[in-house]
């Protein structure tokens, strides 16, 4: 007899398994709380299984056989998805899901503007987005959690290629009334002699101070932030300065202070911005149009690097 159930409702069940909470489910696939439950009843109705245990206050946990039904539920929908792309490649149409990571210090000054591009030229396209630390870039790309992912070209690991889009020389960005503000360059052991607020991602945070270690100096970090932005507001609020490859468009803080940027001396290691996909990948249609599509737009905005272009 045939199971009557739709791939809509595996989604829906496997997000509930991953999230442990209907209403976390609910903001992350954007459906009501209401139909994702009835979703999950209808399957263990259909399948006369009790997928999850559900307490009170305490979300739902998946019974043992919820367990084995998430692991074949999520090689189904993989599986629909590469029927997606399939299709696709064999009617030369580029459509189906993409999933797309990139690096928290820049997802807020370029995805959403390729993105948007992008989509309106490929609308057949189903994307998400996610933005994480690179070592957690690299293991969902190994994974199979995302197709591709924009960030640099630190730590590749061999089973996994990356594109390059453009190099990008570090600079200083430190507060309107620093002692260094007036400065046209600066070298790396001047800083050493002022308070640091340190982007601490994983491996950004290691060529940062890299940057020192080649002139052995050591930093005096007073703080230290995950996020662009909060670095930057350090910063203007007279924190110390910090050192970045990225510059967003605007020169002044999330809180209205004006930033300075200045160019480090001497010839520093850049980092090179680019695309990490799976070896073969870019044999799928989306992939490919994405990076083909990114790289020339980025292209055309000579941004983002010091000296900037406005993006149109």
């Amino acid at each position: 007899m045939a199971l009557r159930f739709t791939l809509r409702q595996l989604e829906y069940f496997v997000t509930v398994g991953e999230q442990g909470s209907i209403a976390q489910a609910s903001a992350m696939v954007n459906v009501s709380s209401p139909s994702i439950s009835a979703a999950i009843s209808q399957l263990e109705d259909e399948f006369g299984l009790p997928l999850f245990v559900r307490k009170h206050a305490h979300g739902l946990n998946l019974t043992q056989a919820g367990k084995q039904f998430m692991v074949q539920a999520q090689k189904v929908l993989a599986e629909a998805d590469n029927l997606n792309r399939l299709a696709g490649s064999i009617s030369g149409k580029v459509q189906g899901p993409l999933n797309i990571g990139c690096l928290l210090t820049f997802a807020q000054v370029i995805l959403p503007a390729v993105r948007r591009r992008f989509q309106n030229t490929h609308p057949d396209v189903q994307v998400t987005q996610l933005e994480t630390d690179q070592l957690t870039l690299i293991e969902k790309l190994r994974r199979a959690e995302i197709d591709v992912a924009l960030s640099y070209d630190l730590a590749i690991p061999p089973d996994l290629e990356f594109v390059p889009l453009r190099d990008l020389p570090p600079y200083v960005v430190v507060s309107a009334d620093h002692p260094l503000a007036k400065r046209k360059t600066v070298s790396v052991a001047e800083l050493a002699g002022h308070p640091m607020v340190l982007l601490d991602l994983p491996l950004s945070s290691d060529y940062f101070l890299s940057l020192f270690e080649r002139v052995r100096a050591v930093p005096n970090i007073v703080e230290r932030t995950r996020d662009m932005a909060v670095m930057r507001s350090l910063v203007a609020n007279g924190f110390g300065f910090s050192i970045a490859n990225i510059r967003p468009l605007s020169d002044t803080s999330p809180d209205g202070r004006e930033l300075c940027y200045i160019p480090l001396e001497g010839n520093e290691r850049p980092m090179r911005l680019g695309f990490i996909i799976p070896q073969g990948a870019r044999s799928i249609l989306s992939v490919d149009a994405f990076v083909n599509h990114s790289s020339q737009t980025i292209s055309e905005w000579g941004y983002p690097g010091l000296a900037l272009g406005e993006p149109t």
